[in-house]
């Protein structure tokens, strides 16, 4: 066992990886990908944050998902963490709710160049597809991140969680 003279786990953590690793222990996010004409979105619950040299996010993706054939074809996606005022649009991405005119239609995204991006997402990360491979009923993707923001946790960003079936707040 090693002593330190600071907490390990203290805010601000100078490595942004980390600090997106902390942010996504039980939260729903939204992946993105692809461009203004052609692009796809997934709500995904099943990912973690691996550190090291080349930090990295792995997520379990539905292999009949839209999202899986946009991320393979552009080779990028954004990794967006969702609030509680975001609870439609996790259903709608989701495919549990109804999206008159499409999902992307119900708020504000913007392009970025790993894709089109939440305009509301205070924390989020473009990510790399680096790996796939089948797991049970899924795709587990690696994807290296590449570029990471963090947002404000003082100003309000209130994750929406997901337990046994159902969203809660923080």
């Amino acid at each position: 066992m090693t002593i330190h003279s600071t907490h390990p786990f203290a805010d601000p953590d100078p490595d942004p990886a980390r600090r997106f690793r902390g942010r996504v222990g039980g939260a729903v996010v939204l992946w993105t990908a692809g461009d203004e004409q052609d692009r796809a979105g997934l709500t995904v619950t099943s990912q973690m944050v691996a550190l090291g040299p080349e930090p990295a996010v792995l997520a379990l993706l539905d292999p009949d998902s839209d999202l899986i054939e946009a991320l393979r074809d552009t080779g990028s996606a954004v990794v967006q963490l969702l609030s509680w005022a975001d609870r439609q649009l996790a259903e709608a991405f989701a495919g549990t709710a109804p999206a008159p005119g499409g999902p992307f239609r119900q708020a504000e995204f913007i392009a970025t160049p790993y894709g089109p991006r939440l305009a509301t997402a205070g924390t989020w990360a473009g990510v790399r597809l680096t790996d796939e491979r089948v797991v049970g009923w899924s795709v587990e993707v690696t994807a290296v991140l590449e570029q990471i923001e963090i947002g404000d946790d003082e100003g309000g960003d209130d994750p929406l969680l997901h337990r046994r079936g159902r969203f809660h707040r923080s």
